[in-house]
């Protein structure tokens, strides 16, 4: 019984990650498509100042947003499923150089 349920809870985590990396991936793409189709319509009315800074903003937002999912989905991987020292260590790394994105991002965005 035990055996079962140590597989059932694998395979929900194992799916956990594959839904947490392909939101943050498909919140990456959509919002800089979104972000694209807005700096467009804006260029287009004459604005370009002011449609840039809309990209660049909207662009960083859904950079962040995704990043925070692909970082939950890192987490839950090296913590859950391969908890070893050298997955951990990875995890370290990443988480490291994934916040410190998240920081500039957000500097920038913020100004």
């Amino acid at each position: 019984m035990i055996t079962i349920e140590a597989d059932w809870l694998s395979a929900f985590f194992r799916l956990a990650v594959i839904g947490l990396e392909l939101a943050g991936t498909l919140t990456i793409l959509v919002g800089a498509g979104l972000a694209t189709f807005l700096f467009a319509r804006r260029a287009r009315a004459g604005d370009r100042t002011e449609a840039y800074s809309t990209f660049r903003s909207a662009l960083g937002r859904s950079i962040l947003l995704g990043l925070e999912f692909l970082v939950a989905g890192d987490i839950v991987k090296s913590l859950v499923i391969n908890p070893t020292l050298d997955d951990l260590i990875v995890l370290a790394g990443l988480v490291l150089v994934r916040t410190f994105l998240s920081i500039s991002l957000g500097v920038e965005i913020n100004g």
